[in-house]
C-alpha cells in the first residue's frame, strides 16, 4: 500500500522534470567562421587581424542551451593582418612566439543563459602558456537543420576583450593597445 504513493511521486517528478538529451558533438564549418580581433595601433586606428588555421568542437543542445561546451584550439601561425612582414612579425617571441607557443586554446567551463538567445560562456583562455578566464557574450543566430546538408546546425556571434599584458604579451606598450576586442562569427553542424 505504501508503494502506490512512492511510484505516484516518482511519476509525477518525472514528467514534471525536463529531460535534456545529451549534448551532440557539432564541428566547426571553417568556411563560415571568422575569428577576428583589433587592437588599438598609436591610437590613430583598430588595427585588425584574423587567425586563419583553428580546430575545436562545439558540444551543442539546443534545448538545454547551459549542458553546451566550447573547445578551440587556434594555430598562432595562422595570423592575417594582409601584411606579409607583420604577420612574420606576430609569430616572433615579443608577440604570439609560435615558435614555442604554437598555439592558443580555449576551453569553457560554464554556459549560462542571459536573455532571449543570450549567453555569456566562461571559460579558460590559455595564450604564451599562460590561463586566465575569460567570458564571451554570445548570441545563438539560428540552430535548426541546414538547408543543404540537412544536419543540425547552429550559427553563433561572440565577442569579448582580453589584457594582453596578463599573458605577457607586453611589447610596444603605449604604441599598440592594452586591451584586444575579439569577435567570432561560426557555423556548425553535426558531422554526418
Amino acid at each position: 500500500m505504501t508503494f502506490r504513493p512512492i511510484a505516484a511521486l516518482l511519476l509525477a517528478a518525472t514528467v514534471a522534470s525536463p529531460v535534456f538529451a545529451a549534448p551532440q558533438v557539432y564541428q566547426f564549418d571553417k568556411a563560415h567562421t571568422n575569428i577576428i580581433f583589433f587592437i588599438s595601433h598609436l591610437g590613430f586606428s583598430n588595427m585588425e587581424g584574423e587567425f586563419k588555421k583553428f580546430d575545436g568542437t562545439l558540444n551543442f543542445d539546443p534545448d538545454n542551451l547551459a549542458g553546451s561546451s566550447v573547445q578551440v584550439s587556434i594555430q598562432v601561425d595562422g595570423v592575417e593582418t594582409d601584411v606579409p612582414k607583420l604577420n612574420e612579425h606576430l609569430q616572433k617571441a615579443e608577440f604570439f612566439n609560435a615558435a614555442q607557443f604554437p598555439s592558443m586554446d580555449f576551453a569553457s567551463t560554464a554556459v549560462t543563459v542571459v536573455g532571449d538567445n543570450q549567453l555569456t560562456v566562461t571559460g579558460n583562455l590559455t595564450l604564451l602558456g599562460v590561463s586566465k578566464p575569460v567570458t564571451m557574450d554570445v548570441l545563438l543566430n539560428k540552430a535548426g537543420p541546414h538547408p543543404f546538408s540537412k544536419a543540425p546546425a547552429a550559427g553563433f556571434s561572440a565577442t569579448t576583450t582580453i589584457k594582453r599584458s596578463d599573458f605577457g604579451m607586453t611589447a610596444m606598450a603605449g604604441m599598440l593597445g592594452e586591451e584586444v576586442s575579439i569577435r567570432i562569427e561560426t557555423e556548425a553542424q553535426v558531422a554526418k
